[in-house]
């Protein structure tokens, strides 16, 4: 600015001159010419008009003179205005910048810094003092701590740079910072706080990493193009379908990377994309990947930019080859499912619950509607039965409805056979919303089945010969006596009672007189009770219990029936005499269980056999002494199975005729029998039990079904042998293996071995059982269910497993011809098993007559010692087709 005032007052400065040059240049040129008329130095010769005209003309050129000098002042004045206005104008704007702005000289002296650059980093126009350098200034805001870590070098360094300086100020601020070098050698440097930007960009790439994590983990392929058809993006599903990896796939089209029918149909589909008016495209088209045809199913989107042209092609796709296949299966299923339900013999209703109205019935609900079932869309209740009715099944289903679940009940319904016994379920099926849609009615008619398990149950709980309580119904009996009595300080006695005697009568008379002897038995045991609980727990050993005082009441109780069973029988005409001895616990001093309670009675027993017949004996700790012998027992059978102790019995089975010779042998079952080295023969009843509770007889069961195998393999005629499982053998280790394994070692034909199982395989854990019995069938084996009757057996396990062969227990055999019940009971298992297309076989025939009734009723299968007892295969060489001739064991005696 002073350089610019100089320049304009030296301009006026010449002005000046010139005039007065050129005044002194006119006056003197006049002042000669007149001076030539007259002398020089004779002033007072001079013309008074010349010296007039010459003051004029030096007034004039004053004037002159005066009026450019003070235009030059006022075009001064107008200039320094402007320039100071120019100025301010200036300082404003950069003043009001967002970012603050530093200049320096070439000299690095700061020349300007704006007030941004202040606020910035909390400095004042006092702080920046004159001449200060840059560097200075960097120190005062490291002195002020608003300048970061780095050396003045390194700022300087990273502040030139295209991407500038970040500095993390202490109250969390960014500031980027440009520096620029000038051509005249100065500098500047703006400021700019970038804070919110870096925020907004690691929100940017939070949200990028989040939406591209969330679409990795789309199970979806998910893929993006360009509009030159060059992939963008790919997430890890398109990488796991196509088997190749996203970055080979970015920039790379269709045409690089698939076969060529594949690219063709993917670029049709985008091409059909970019051509339909909402930008959307969906379809389904073949791809070959890795040499497969797969179906895929695709949506494709076009993205459009803010001028609404396409700026990329986003696709959706799945594999839908498996689902097409299970569609076509749905197809396929739903038809039979139709077909199925249109011929079950179950009648099945569905219902509207809007308004009441049938959708559906099946064939076998016309019996229920009485009508066809074509008739009955479209009506409700009130259309279809009389209005007492009608206003029952309506409360009934709106229960149902109002429950939102299963409602289960059995009532008779009146149909043209009479009024029969129907079990009717009603379940709700709810919408989307979670509102009832649906009302689903059964009706199944279970007259027969009812009237068939009230038989049943009452053979699960009773026993066959005597129909006393079983063992079963004894435990159950004692727990809820032990429930009553526990906590109030009352007594009670268990008595175990073994019959003295039995085994003499069966071998003497027979085993029809027995029977009769153990039915009288029972007769006078619960005339002697008056009242009290009595059980047949096995064969010859019944169970009682008593309350009162204790042992008074229980030792008075048993010496009672001790002499109630003492007099003589008349059965038959024949005079029988027979004994009782007797064990007894007291609860809760022997045991507070039922279990307990039982096992030390039957210790008690033992110890009073020991002694003599008719003995009564109290339960004493010591009497443990039959555990620890139990306990050798249980080595020296760990051990038989190793020493060759074991050996197999074969006895008969054969077709049910109306003679034995009518009786074709069809096949034997095998039993262990164990010859031990010291005790002799012992008896499978008091080994098999110590084998199961122990576990052995896992062991064990697998040398008998191997030898069993074995032998049968050898004989020439292919008959059936018969070989029972435990259900320790399904609760421990692979028994489906095992018999495969063995049936192919042996090369025993799977069709001709049975496995017998009792219902204890499917007590212990029904899904497995039945899931273990279903494989063994499909190896082609022959599976029956033994003991039939004897105790837990449940219609519902025929009706879950198709068994091949039910097998009548003896207990209801012996007393057939004697017991008109026992005769029913029968009648009603072999009706029941050809019902469910299942063979029956009675075990204990041991008569004639029994024989005969069997095959009267359409018994298939037969065994007993009428046919024969077990004895070494040996002894039936001839049954099996060998050399050796031989007769039934019958005949031989």
């Amino acid at each position: 600015m002073a350089e610019k005032n100089w320049h304009v007052g030296g301009t006026l400065l010449i002005a000046v001159q010139a005039v007065v040059c050129l005044a002194g240049a006119v006056t003197p040129a006049r002042a000669f010419a007149l001076s030539d008329s007259s002398a020089p130095g004779d002033l007072t010769k001079l013309d008074p008009n010349v010296v007039w005209e010459a003051l004029i003309a030096v007034i004039v050129v004053c004037s002159f003179l005066a009026a450019i000098a003070l235009w030059i002042h006022s075009s001064l004045r107008q200039t320094r205005r402007l320039q100071l206005r120019r100025n301010a104008f200036i300082s404003s704007a950069m003043n009001n910048l967002n970012q603050g702005v530093v200049m320096t000289d070439a000299q690095s002296r700061v020349i300007f810094c704006n007030d941004r650059y202040l606020e910035i980093y909390g400095l004042t126009r006092t702080d920046i003092r004159a001449s200060m350098n840059g560097r200075e200034l960097l120190e005062l805001r490291r002195r002020r701590g608003v300048l970061g870590g780095a050396s003045d070098d390194e700022f300087y360094e990273k502040a030139a740079s295209p991407n500038g300086l970040i500095t993390e100020l202490p109250d969390g601020r960014a500031i980027l910072v440009k520096f620029f070098v000038l051509p005249n050698g100065g500098s500047v440097a703006t400021h700019l706080d970038v804070s919110e930007q870096r925020k907004l960009s690691r929100q940017l790439a939070s949200t990028k990493q989040f939406l591209e994590s969330v679409l990795d983990h789309v199970p979806a392929c998910v893929a993006a193009k360009n509009m030159d058809g060059c992939y963008i993006f790919a997430n890890s599903a398109y990488e796991r379908f196509w088997g190749l990896s996203r970055d080979f796939a970015v920039g790379r089209n269709a045409r690089e990377l698939f076969a060529p029918n594949s690219a063709s149909s993917i670029e049709a589909a985008d091409q059909a994309a970019l051509n339909s008016p909402d930008g959307q495209y969906r379809n389904e088209f073949e791809v070959d990947r890795a040499g497969a045809r797969r179906m895929v199913a695709s949506i494709r989107i076009v993205v459009r930019n803010e001028s609404n042209k396409p700026e990329f092609l986003l696709i959706v796709f799945e594999d839908i080859t498996d689902r097409r296949s299970l569609s076509q299966e749905l197809e396929s299923t739903k038809k039979f499912l139709e077909l199925v339900v249109d011929n079950i013999p179950v009648a099945l209703i569905v219902e509207q619950v809007k308004d009441g109205r049938y959708l559906l019935a099946n064939r076998s609900a016309e019996t229920i509607l009485n009508r066809r079932r074509e008739e009955t869309t479209g009506l409700t209740a009130s259309d279809i039965f009389n209005p007492k009715e009608a206003r029952l099944i309506i409360a009934r289903d709106e229960a149902a409805i109002k429950k939102r679940g299963m409602i289960t009940e059995e009532h008779p319904i009146s149909t043209k056979d009479g009024l029969r016994l129907f079990l009717t379920r009603r379940a709700t099926v709810l919408n989307d919303a979670g509102e009832p849609q649906y009302l689903i009615k059964t009706h199944e008619d279970v007259t027969d089945r009812r009237q068939t398990e009230s038989r049943m149950a009452h053979m699960a709980y009773h026993d066959g010969l005597t129909d006393l309580p079983n063992r079963a119904a004894f435990l159950q009996a004692l727990t809820q006596m032990i429930e009553a009595c526990e906590g109030t300080g009352e007594e009670f006695a268990v008595l175990c009672v073994d019959l003295d005697g039995l085994k003499e009568v069966n071998d003497v008379f027979g085993h029809a007189l027995g029977d009769k002897l153990l039915i009288e038995v029972a007769h006078r045991l619960q005339d002697s009770a008056r009242g009290g609980v009595v059980a047949r727990l096995s064969g010859d050993e019944f169970g009682l219990i008593i309350d009162g005082k204790q042992p008074e009441a229980g030792l008075a109780l048993a010496r009672q029936i001790g002499e109630a069973v003492a007099r003589e029988f008349q059965i038959d005409g024949r005079p029988v005499r027979a004994g009782i001895t007797t064990g007894m616990s007291v609860f809760p001093h022997n045991g507070t269980d039922g279990a307990s309670l039982l096992a030390n009675a039957g210790a008690a027993l033992f110890r009073a056999k020991q002694k003599s017949r008719g003995a009564i004996s109290l339960y004493q700790p010591e009497m443990d002494q039959q555990i620890r012998d139990r306990r050798v027992l249980h080595q020296d059978l760990s051990m038989a199975v190793k020493n060759g102790e074991l050996s197999l019995a074969f006895q008969p089975q054969g077709a049910a005729g109306h003679s034995v010779a009518e009786s074709e042998i069809i096949g034997f079952e095998a039993l262990a029998r164990w010859q031990h080295p010291v005790r002799g023969q012992v008896s499978p009843a008091e080994f098999i039990p110590i084998a199961e509770e122990s576990g052995l007889i896992v062991e064990m069961g697998e040398w008998i079904l191997r030898e069993a195998c074995r032998e049968a393999a050898s004989w020439p005629k292919p008959l059936q042998v018969a070989v029972n499982l435990s259900p320790a053998q399904f609760m421990h280790g692979d028994v489906v293996g095992l018999v495969h394994s063995i049936l192919i070692e042996t090369g025993l034909a799977p069709g001709r071995l049975e496995l017998e199982i009792t219902e204890g395989v499917l007590i212990e854990d029904f899904d497995r059982g039945l899931a273990l019995l279903r494989r063994l069938k499909a190896l082609g084996v022959r599976i029956s269910m033994d003991d039939f009757g004897s105790g837990y057996s449940s219609l519902s396990y025929l009706q879950a497993f198709p068994f091949d062969k039910i097998k009548i227990d003896r207990a209801f055999i012996i007393n057939l011809g004697r017991n008109p019940q026992s005769a029913a009971i029968v009648r009603a298992v072999i009706d029941l098993g050809h019902g469910l297309d299942m063979s029956i076989i009675a075990e204990g025939v041991e008569t004639v007559d029994q024989l005969a009734f069997l095959a009267r009723e359409g018994c298939d299968g037969v065994q007993g010692y009428l046919l024969g007892k077990p004895l070494p295969i040996g002894k039936y060489a001839g049954l099996v087709g060998r050399a050796e001739a031989m007769e039934l064991a019958l005949k031989t005696g």
